[in-house]
């Protein structure tokens, strides 16, 4: 490492400005046309899938709403804007909820042990019904959990150990790479056991190293008992019953085509493509330790060693990332915007074109529905665990109250903060201090949340910022009213 690299000095904060990012661009010019065009009397997009496409537009812009923050020496101020807080497609939101539960669980959650990531994806008919059904997902997991924890255990007892058990952390992704709705789960776990101890803590057993047969038996076993399961409830049955297409058709015609990597709008509105599982199917082998079997493809070849946090926390990043990250997309002209891919595809294909419009059916189709979970915690990992304190790091430092003291003369402990502050998600990611004053290297504090309309105004004017919204576009008439709009403005 050369000297003047090894004392460069860290990159200098700059406010983020979405309105000159291609995703806002495209969202503002388009979304009021594109909603106005998919609804009707007994079609239209779910309340919350337009909240959460209207909350866009709002996140990091000043005229909604900032923080006010001074340095206390030399009174320079800086402003900070709001945030949508949303779970589906924002790049800024989703990357920070992404950094701080990294964080979290490498800190206080994962233990200081081999960590496997085992990466489970299911058949289109099963990622359909996934997208928004809430309680299939949980009996999914919960199938292909037993047949890991089964594993695991079977493992144990061959080391003797009779009472081994198991936990794991999932992530319940919902997007493929080309922005299509595929629903999968990255799930990370110990590579291992915990064991009673006669005294003291769970002891942790390492499993003896994974085979391309244990992943082929397990992935196999998954996918026999998963249709088993769905058809017990029936989901495998010509003309079952959908409750998401007698609810929500519109919604159900954009999930269906965004799994199955085609536009819901058009010529197609309205099809549906359903298929049906192979009764029988022997795992095929893709890479090492990943196989596939009836649809269902698993792989376990990620494994980080205990004292590599660095690289754990790293994966725990990349199970959270966002489904479209910053500098992808590219607006090619009015009519066409560009994604372009992570890896090119085996037939050559590094970019998907589409319309604005079909990119926001690719972004309506990837939002949850309301409280369904995207971590899930079980085993040994999960909240309620009799042993789980002795077993996760937990909290570094516990956080003094600012309370009056108790009757007997004693503070209580305040309760610890869920999330970490924004200033140490930036000073973790970007390496630098956000709270340090560029000007004299002072302390800056928080002195004002601006939320009054005129106020707002005032400032933003007085410090030569701007104190509109980026304005957004009124809806457009349908193709061929808007032509004959245009042919009858140029004849008067």
């Amino acid at each position: 490492m050369s000297a003047a690299h090894a004392h460069a000095k860290p990159p200098a904060y700059r406010r983020r400005t979405p309105e000159e990012e291609p995703l806002y661009q495209v969202l503002a010019e388009h979304l009021e046309t594109f909603l106005e065009r998919t609804r009707s009397d007994d079609r239209q997009l779910p309340a919350y899938v337009e909240q959460e496409l209207r909350a866009y537009l709002d996140c990091g812009i000043l005229a909604h709403g900032f923080l006010r923050v001074r340095c206390e020496d030399c009174d320079q101020d800086r402003v900070v804007a709001f945030f949508c807080q949303r779970r589906s497609f924002c790049p800024s939101c989703m990357g920070r909820r992404m950094v701080d539960t990294a964080a979290r669980l490498t800190d206080e959650i994962l233990p200081a042990v081999p960590v496997r990531q085992w990466v489970l994806s299911m058949p289109f008919e099963i990622r359909y019904r996934l997208a928004w059904d809430g309680d299939l997902v949980s009996a999914v997991l919960a199938v292909f959990l037993r047949v890991v924890y089964g594993w695991y255990r079977r493992q144990s007892k061959k080391q003797g150990h009779g009472d081994g058990r198991c936990g794991s952390v999932t992530f319940v992704q919902r997007f493929g790479s080309a922005l299509n709705c595929n629903p999968h789960f990255h799930v990370l776990m110990p590579d291992g056991v915990y064991v009673s101890a006669a005294d003291g803590p769970p002891r942790f057993v390492r499993a003896p190293s994974l085979t391309d047969e244990d992943v082929q038996q397990i992935v196999e076993t998954t996918a026999k008992r998963v249709v088993r399961l769905l058809q017990r409830r029936g989901l495998l049955e010509e003309g079952s019953v959908d409750p998401l297409w007698e609810s929500e058709p519109l919604l159900a015609t954009m999930t269906a085509a965004s799994v199955q990597g085609q536009v819901a709008t058009g010529d197609r509105a309205g099809q549906r493509v359903r298929r049906r599982l192979l009764d029988s199917q022997a795992g095929v082998r893709s890479g090492p330790l990943c196989f596939s079997s009836r649809g269902f493809s698993l792989h376990a070849a990620t494994c980080v060693e205990a004292a590599d946090r660095a690289q754990l926390e790293r994966l725990c990043r990349y199970v959270m990332r966002p489904p479209l990250a910053a500098g992808r997309l590219q607006i090619l002209d009015d009519e066409q915007v560009a994604f372009t891919l992570k890896s090119v595809w085996s037939d050559g294909t590094y970019q998907i074109v589409l319309s604005p419009e079909e990119l926001l059916e690719k972004l309506a189709s990837l939002v949850p529905p309301p409280r369904l979970n995207l971590v899930r915690y079980h085993g040994v990992l999960a909240a309620n665990a009799a042993d789980r304190s002795q077993i996760v790091p937990g909290p570094k430092e516990e956080v003094e109250a600012l309370a009056a003291p108790t009757s007997d003369g004693e503070r209580t402990p305040a309760q610890r903060r869920h999330r970490l502050a924004w200033a140490v998600l930036l000073a973790r990611v970007f390496q630098f201090d956000v709270t340090e004053c560029p000007t004299c290297g002072g302390r800056m504090k928080i002195v004002a949340a601006v939320t009054d309309p005129r106020s707002m105004g005032r400032y933003l004017e007085g410090v030569g910022l701007p104190s509109r919204a980026p304005p957004i576009a009124a809806a457009r008439p349908p193709p061929q009213q808007e032509f004959d709009l245009e042919f009858a403005a140029s004849r008067s």
